[in-house]
C-alpha cells in the first residue's frame, strides 16, 4: 500500500513538474537579467514553504548566481527578518510585515516575488497589490486557485495543482532554474 502512494505521489509530482510553463520561466530570466543590468533590487517574500522557498532562492541568486556571473544580484527576503516582522505585526497588522517593508526599501523600477500556493495570503495580497500600484514590476509563483495575488501580478506562473507539498516544489524547481540559468550560463548576464 506504502509503495503504491508513494508512486502515485511521484507521478503527480512530475506531471506538476512537467507542466511548468518554460517560455514564461525564460521571461523571468530575461526579467532578472534586466534587473541585474539595471541594478533594481528584487523582493521575494511568503509564507510558510513558500517563505522557506524564497529564502532558498534568494540565497542562490544572491551568492550563488551573483559570485558565477561575476555582478551582485540586489536581493533580499522579506520573510527573514523578525524583528522587522514581529515589530510590523505587534503595532501594525500581520497583513502589513511585507507591505511595510515594501514601503521602506522599494523603489519603481524594482522587482517583488511572491511566492504563494492559494494565492489569497492576506499579507502577500497587500505587498503584491502596493507593489504594482507604485512602479514595481510584479512576479507571482502560485498554485492552481492563483488567488488575488495572481490578478495584481503581471507575470505569473501557476502550478496547476492544490497540493500544498507539489506546488511548493515546483516553485522551488522554477527558482532553481532561475538561478542555475545564471550559474551555469553566466554569458546570461553580459
Amino acid at each position: 500500500m506504502m509503495k503504491t502512494w508513494l508512486e502515485n505521489y511521484i507521478r503527480d509530482q512530475q506531471s506538476a513538474l512537467q507542466a511548468i510553463p518554460l517560455d514564461a520561466v525564460a521571461g523571468l530570466i530575461e526579467r532578472l537579467r534586466r534587473a541585474l543590468e539595471d541594478d533594481r533590487q528584487i523582493f521575494v517574500f511568503g509564507n510558510g514553504g513558500s517563505a522557506a522557498n524564497a529564502s532558498h532562492f534568494v540565497t542562490d541568486l544572491g551568492k550563488g548566481a551573483s559570485d558565477k556571473v561575476g555582478r551582485r544580484f540586489r536581493c533580499m527576503t522579506l520573510n527573514d527578518n523578525v524583528s522587522w516582522l514581529t515589530a510590523i505585526g505587534n503595532d501594525y497588522s500581520y497583513e502589513d510585515v511585507f507591505l511595510r517593508q515594501l514601503v521602506n526599501f522599494a523603489r519603481p523600477g524594482d522587482l517583488a516575488m511572491a511566492l504563494s500556493v492559494s494565492g489569497s495570503s492576506p499579507n502577500v495580497v497587500k505587498a503584491i497589490h502596493w507593489a504594482a500600484n507604485n512602479g514595481l514590476h510584479t512576479i507571482a509563483l502560485v498554485g492552481r486557485k492563483r488567488g488575488k495575488v495572481a490578478e495584481y501580478a503581471q507575470d505569473v506562473i501557476a502550478i496547476e495543482s492544490e497540493h500544498y507539498g507539489r506546488v511548493e516544489d515546483a516553485q522551488m524547481v522554477i527558482c532553481h532554474l532561475l538561478c542555475y540559468a545564471f550559474m551555469e550560463v553566466p554569458a546570461l548576464a553580459k
